[in-house]
């Protein structure tokens, strides 16, 4: 299979959905002329012209608002954020109406939209601009909430994102636009709320998705050689989260931690460990286990947010801790 970049696997499912759907267009800060804050949306402007990308000014909340209404009206947009963090401005019109819209009216209107934004620390853009606020979104009902850590599951994931009739958040780790996989030329899509097993193993379940799948996979790359088999499961779905694919692992291996982007604090992943004790905890042999990043604001220096980040040391102590192994 080809191998190309995360943010033109993104910019192919886009694209495809512009091309082959008249009712889908693209509104957000800077995707047009500029092409995008990392560039997933150079070249649209030129290709499909102003009435399908729209620049829009730096109002949030105004713009979201507009993309509800457009949605309630029967087209498809897709509003794009420079950064996750801006959702916070939007936030009234994301959780009380874009998520509410269908329920409050008896069904009678659907809002088929969907919100992408990059999500995330490690490309030195401070505190204001570093948060993982997908973790926060993933708990409002009527919300559907996805991140891809590959380039294959970021194509797969946006086909079925642009094709539901619920609004769905993509959230795009800024950090791997520029990571490399293999991706096929023939049509595929990805479920969402199936997780993945991407590694099979016996004697410890790892569980994470987006950017933590990289210090999850460099830590059971450094447990394999101490003669341990670790299993990996990537969410990429965060709600709805496939819970049975992780029960089904940690009754296999009888161990787990489950990895974060955002902080150990609240999150998807705080609920997936409380869930484990509901439904695991006989299998387990220990407690689970829960990484995540340090309680701070998000730092600017690139060394300071190094430290700040998740990697695998923070996973093998964790499995150490929790373990002994």
């Amino acid at each position: 299979m080809p191998e190309i970049v995360l943010r033109e696997a993104l910019k192919r499912g886009l694209e495809e959905a512009l091309e082959n759907d008249p009712k889908v267009f693209m509104m957000g800060e800077d995707i047009g002329e500029y092409g995008g804050a990392y560039a997933v949306t150079d070249g649209f402007l030129k290709k499909f012209g102003p009435e399908r990308i729209k620049d829009t000014p730096i109002s949030e909340q105004a713009f979201l608002g507009a993309g509800i209404g457009a949605a309630a009206a029967g087209l498809r947009p897709i509003v794009e954020f420079m950064s996750i963090s801006f959702t916070l401005v939007a936030f009234d019109q994301i959780v009380n109406m874009a998520a509410n819209l269908r329920y409050m009216s008896g069904g009678q209107i659907s809002v088929p939209m969907v919100i992408r934004a990059p999500t995330g620390a490690g490309v030195q853009l401070g505190a204001t601009h570093s948060q993982s606020f997908e973790t926060w979104l993933a708990e409002v009902p009527g919300m559907k909430v996805v991140c891809p850590s590959n380039p294959y599951d970021a194509l797969g994931l946006m086909r079925s994102a642009i094709k539901d009739n619920n609004p769905v958040l993509v959230a795009e780790p800024a950090l791997l636009y520029g990571d490399k996989g293999e991706v096929p030329d023939e049509y595929y899509e990805i479920e969402i709320g199936k997780a993945d097993v991407t590694r099979e193993g016996t004697d410890i379940t790892l569980v994470s998705y987006g950017y933590g799948m990289r210090p999850v996979n460099d830590a059971a790359d450094k447990l394999a050689q101490r003669g341990v088999s670790a299993e990996i499961i990537d969410l990429r779905s965060l709600s709805p989260v496939d819970m049975d694919a992780i029960v089904a692992s940690v009754q296999k291996t009888n161990r787990v931690v489950v990895v974060d982007n955002a902080r150990r604090r609240g999150g998807v992943m705080a609920e997936i460990a409380a869930d484990l004790q509901e439904k695991a905890s006989e299998w387990l042999d220990g407690p689970v286990m829960r990484v995540g990043s340090v309680d701070v604001p998000w730092p600017y220096s690139r060394g300071l947010e190094q430290e700040v980040l998740v990697d695998a040391d923070n996973v093998l102590t964790a499995v150490t801790e929790g373990y002994g192994i």
